[in-house]
């Protein structure tokens, strides 16, 4: 199958923004950390069955959705009685880049663009994978919302890290698999937003909705 190239106007961008689970690693990780791993876990410390234990996690997960609490290590550790951090460290394993990660952001630090990491992820999670994927040393920056005290679906997040981080809205290009999240970046001015639909071989394609998209980092890849 032909994967089409997409047109970006690198010209015409100075600092790039990417999201990380999902848009630059393979989603299937923290997919399988908290739908299946976490769940057995649960199960066996309060004497459950793992189907009463999945329901409990899922009700108690999406009574946070869109908030900071939903990515918050240190919330769901006390909510669970869990060491959230201690057990994503026996998966780390599973810890991936999507293919091509390296050489587009190699090619984008080659091109002297101010590259910044915007995640949602706790800083617990961001440590182990840039241990295990080493993809640290290509950001200018590397932010985590909670840094912030607030998601990356909040508009005005993105003002705080303009206040932090001078970059010219106009001039900024934002990947990431969250629309929410480019929604509220597109509102507060950022001009160019993309969506990374293909966030796992493991899982669906998201919908784009109104964002322009791609699926593979050579579709996108700058030229020099």
């Amino acid at each position: 199958m032909l994967i089409k190239t997409l047109y970006l106007p690198w010209q015409e961008i100075d600092t790039v923004m990417l999201d990380m689970d999902g848009t630059l690693l393979d989603l299937h990780f923290d997919w399988y950390f908290w739908m299946t791993y976490l769940p057995k876990k649960y199960a066996k410390k309060n004497n459950i069955n793992i189907t009463k234990a999945k329901k409990i996690i899922h009700k108690k997960i999406q009574s946070q959705a869109g908030t900071l609490n939903w990515y918050c290590i240190d919330y769901w550790s006390e909510q669970l009685d869990l060491p959230i951090t201690e057990l994503k460290h026996d998966l780390k394993h599973l810890i991936k880049p999507h293919p091509q990660v390296n050489n587009f952001l190699q090619t984008l630090k080659s091109l002297n663009k101010q590259i910044i990491m915007v995640t949602n992820a706790h800083r617990d999670s961001l440590e182990i994978k840039m241990q295990v994927t080493n993809i640290e040393q290509y950001f200018c920056h590397i932010i985590s919302s909670h840094d912030y005290g607030k998601p990356k679906e909040d508009i005005q997040i993105w003002e705080d890290i303009m206040q932090d981080i001078p970059y010219n809205p106009a001039r900024t290009l934002l990947i990431d698999d969250n629309i929410n999240a480019l929604t509220a970046a597109k509102k507060f001015g950022i001009k160019h937003c993309l969506a990374a639909i293909f966030v796992s071989k493991k899982m669906a394609k998201i919908d784009p909705q109104t964002f322009p998209s791609f699926e593979k980092f050579s579709q996108i890849m700058p030229y020099h």
